[in-house]
This record gives structure tokens, sequence and C-alpha cells, in this order.
């Protein structure tokens, strides 16, 4: 398929029925026509997400501030997911005016399953690729994201422990590691199923910096298409950095758009 037809059947399949909103999170479809696709969790840890797949409308500013006085009401932090092609064209810019930080971009990698699994990968000697087992392993895979992303260690146990035990037949988890020692994660990645749509995605896919250039992500990528085939899944979605677009791209998948997050802190 072309990257045109990807980004087609992915808006049909994903955005517009919020195919891919976080497990346990409550959604709402709001706005004119209900243009708005919100999601939130609350409490002392709660946060939200908004994007909006068919645009904004006749007065994109009247929408933007009825989405910062519903999370301001509930003193919740969220972002809103634009992407390259959404309505109106200057909606970052709008967003920038009425508040929000303008967080790093980043490319929407779509692709066939099929097309990963054409390419051979391996995994150095003396590692393994296994399945995440247990709260240590969900600590050793926070401890790793937290020194690459500063993600927040607690928040990472939480999120990942939490939605494997709520929903497991929608997310496995998986960490490479030294086979005789075990040791810290030297890599881990996780993959998100979302029935009836045709796709996963794929999340992670970090890397100590002494461990890449060394097949680890590849060999990530790989067992998960792997997984994601076996499940009858035909479709990969990545949202991509700008280290890990032309792995990507090499082994078959295809940069279709650009996102960009806002962020916007009460």
């Amino acid at each position: 398929m072309t990257p045109d037809e990807l980004l087609d059947v992915f808006h049909r399949r994903i955005r517009l029925p919020d195919a891919d909103a976080i497990p346990g999170w409550k959604q709402e479809h709001v706005g004119p026509g209900g243009v708005v696709h919100r999601s939130y969790v609350e409490g002392p840890d709660g946060a939200g997400f908004v994007e909006a797949p068919r645009g904004l409308g006749d007065d994109p500013d009247a929408v933007i501030a009825q989405e910062l006085a519903f999370f301001r009401e509930r003193g919740l932090p969220f972002e809103w997911k634009t992407y390259a092609y959404d309505e109106p064209a200057d909606l970052g810019e709008r967003l920038v005016r009425a508040g929000f930080s303008r967080e790093t971009p980043e490319t929407l990698i779509l692709g066939e399953v099929d097309r990963v699994l054409e390419r051979p990968s391996a995994l150095p000697s003396k590692v393994r690729l296994r399945e995440a087992d247990g709260p240590d392993d969900y600590r050793r895979i926070a401890e790793l994201t937290h020194t690459l992303w500063d993600s927040g260690l607690a928040r990472i146990v939480e999120q990942l422990q939490g939605e494997a035990r709520m929903f497991p037949d929608r997310l496995s988890v998986f960490l490479v590691e030294d086979v005789l020692t075990g040791g810290p994660a030297l890599s881990a990645a996780w993959v998100r199923f979302h029935p009836g749509t045709g796709f996963a995605s794929l999340w992670g896919g970090g890397t100590l910096p002494q461990w890449r250039r060394k097949g680890l992500y590849s060999a990530l990528l790989s067992h998960r298409a792997r997984l994601a085939k076996d499940r009858g899944y035909e479709f990969l979605r990545v949202d991509a950095s700008e280290d890990s677009r032309p792995i990507l791209q090499k082994l078959g998948l295809h940069a279709v758009t650009v996102t960009t997050p806002y962020e916007w802190t009460p």
C-alpha cells in the first residue's frame, strides 16, 4: 500500500472512532458536531488527551477555549495532539496563543506487518529478548525509560503494570537483558493491539546508548510484528522520534505525516 492509502485507513479505523484511546480513560466527543475527541482520567495523577480529526468548525478558538475551561475546572493537565493535515491549518499557532506549549514533533509511521517480517533480524550473543513478567521487570523497564526520557519511574510502572493487569489481551511488554546476569534492561518496548481495526501500535523501543546499533531495536520490532501477525493484525503504527524514524523506514514502514503535541498545565 502507498503512504496515502495507509494514512486513509489509519484515519478511518483509528482516529475517527478513537480506537487507540488509553484503556480505562473516559472518552467523550464534544463541541459542534462532536468534533473534539476528549479522553481523560481524574484523580491526583489524572491527565487528559484531546484531538480533532474532523477539524474544529467555524469558530476554532471557541472550541479551544471550551477544552481549556473543562480541564481547568478539574485541575488536569492535558495534551492536544495535532496531525499535519488537521484543520484549521494554523491550529498549532492558535493553541500556542491560547497558552499551550509546543513539544517535539514526531513522525507517524505506518506499514504492513508482512513488510517488516520480510527482513531478517537477530540479537547479539549473550543477550535475550523476553516478555516482562512481574513487578521487578516493570521496575527495570521504568528505570530504563526514565534514564532515557525522564518519564517518571512510578508513572511508567503504574501505567504498564496496571494496563497489563486490566487488559492482558491488548498489551504485551518486552525487554532485552544480559543472559547471564539479568541486570538492567538493555532495551524495552511494548505493543498495543486495537481489536477490530487491523492495527497494532508499537511503543517504547528505548535502548541504552552503549547498546545502540547492535540490532536490539530491530529485533524488538520484528518480534512484535510476528506477534501481531500471529494474532491476525495487518498494520503497524509507530509515533517515531527522529532517532527511530530512519530505522523504521529501512525496515519497510512509511512516514505518512507529522504529529505535534501541545501541552497545557493548570
